[in-house]
């Protein structure tokens, strides 16, 4: 989560160092700066990155527009089918060698968001480029209380050698605030929860959860007077709304009260992770998207970056019953057993991403929904994990923002299109247009019909 802003222009529900700020009420719209500022709800931006590629002829659609069958590791997403874009011919070339010898995974995870070619180096003097995320928090993110949020569900290092003479630094983080500059990732949704609904700084911040959790109260008790005075101006419809939002935080806490009591389970061996970090993988990925989901309903940040896993990753999955390493797995050689668990893998994490989607389908905005005033790119640095190519890449838009995107479609794109033209159209509908980013050549027509 990168530098709080100077103030948050929403509604918010105080109590002891607790500030847990509200999502759209159209009963207080009227009184946010906000709705009068824009007229509407404002657009979110998300990117999701998956490590390792994924197994093509099982992500590619075979016909394109709109109607086609999603393929089976695709499957997953047929809820929210028609409101997404299947993209296909984008291309990041930064992240091929160019020169540079092996390293395909670091190049794949520094480049995804920036179209930077990266300095090979394990030392200090890394270099890559500045990410669309952050491009897009340094112009609009003042006009929240955190500027933009980073997340993910693998910690990383910022020295070492993590890859052919990569420094770890470029496996580890997807955005960048500079050239030089990672913006490192939280990985523990029970300090991602504290932030967010905390009132005051990070210290007291965590002074306050402590003594809510020696106490064993929920962030709720602290701001229940505050709550009861707040429904008796609201409209009955708006009343149903502020239940299924506090119920919904209720349920997260509980979540995350329960992977407190509970081990982490990471390659090969168990160890006792950080309070509130789940020892179900999907569980974990889950609580990072309620985070992402509660920071855009109540406009705490309205741009996030999501690392499902570290770039090479060799996470095993176990609990859908692939005991083998991601990685390995990548490295499938043509194999037909192989192929079949890593698209097993490739469909659990698409079944993350429903579940993001999904939920924010389900936050009514006025007459549309969140997801319709979001842009969430899923996706992954590499193509086919096996070939470790950076053409074609596996690449999901969802989300209508705002009205300026056309989903329900599979498309394709000239061939060694640049990834950056969809970043840098994402950016001009955030309203935090430039005139490049990494190796962009123009905005991506066709996101609109």
């Amino acid at each position: 989560m990168t530098r709080t802003s100077r103030v948050s222009r929403r509604a918010a529900l105080k109590g002891l160092g607790v500030s847990l700020a509200l999502p759209w009420l159209e009963s207080l719209s009227s009184a946010t700066a906000l709705a009068a500022e824009t007229a509407g709800y404002p657009r979110r931006m998300a990117f999701i990155f998956v490590p390792n590629g994924v197994h093509v002829p099982d992500w590619t659609p075979q016909t394109l527009g709109l109607g086609y069958r999603a393929p089976y590791i695709l499957e997953p997403l047929a809820k929210v089918q028609g409101d997404l874009l299947v993209i296909s011919g984008l291309t990041h070339d930064k992240g091929r060698a160019n020169g540079d010898g092996p390293g395909d995974h670091a190049r794949s995870a520094s480049v995804f968001l920036t179209g930077a070619q990266p300095r090979k180096t394990n030392g200090a003097n890394i270099r890559s480029g500045i990410s669309v995320d952050q491009m897009a928090a340094q112009r609009i993110g003042k006009r929240t209380k955190f500027a933009s949020l980073e997340l993910g569900c693998e910690r990383g290092r910022s020295a070492g050698n993590c890859d052919s003479g990569y420094s770890c630094a470029y496996s580890s983080n997807v955005s960048w605030s500079s050239a030089t500059t990672p913006v490192g990732k939280e990985t523990n949704p029970r300090l991602v929860f504290q932030r967010l609904f905390a009132d005051g700084n990070r210290r007291n911040a965590d002074r306050q959860a402590a003594r809510r959790e020696a106490l064993r109260k929920s962030v709720l008790d602290y701001v229940a007077d505050d709550a009861e005075r707040l429904q008796r101006r609201l409209a009955a419809g708006d009343v149903k709304k502020l239940d299924e939002y506090l119920t919904g935080v209720r349920e997260i806490e509980r979540r995350i009260e329960l992977a407190d009591r509970e081990s982490v389970y990471s390659g090969e061996f168990e160890y006792r992770g950080p309070s509130g970090v789940p020892r179900d993988y999907g569980e974990h990925i889950r609580l990072m998207c309620d985070m992402m989901v509660l920071a855009f309903q109540t406009d705490s940040t309205r741009i996030a970056t999501f690392m499902m896993a570290n770039a090479g990753s060799n996470r095993n999955y176990r609990d859908i019953g692939v005991s083998d390493g991601h990685h390995d797995l990548s490295h499938h050689g043509g194999d037909r057993k192989k192929h079949e668990k890593i698209r097993q893998i490739n469909r659990f994490h698409v079944e993350q991403v429903a579940y993001l989607l999904e939920k924010m389908k389900a936050v009514k905005e006025g007459a549309g929904s969140l997801l319709d005033n979001c842009m969430v790119v899923y996706g992954s640095g590499l193509s086919d994990g096996n070939r470790h190519n950076n053409e074609n890449l596996p690449i999901l838009l969802a989300g209508r923002g705002g009205g300026t995107i056309d989903p329900g479609r599979h498309i394709r794109f000239e061939a060694e299109t640049p990834l950056c033209n969809l970043f840098l159209s994402l950016l001009d509908r955030m309203g935090a247009a430039t005139d490049f980013i990494g190796d962009s050549t123009g905005p991506l027509r066709g996101l609109q019909i």
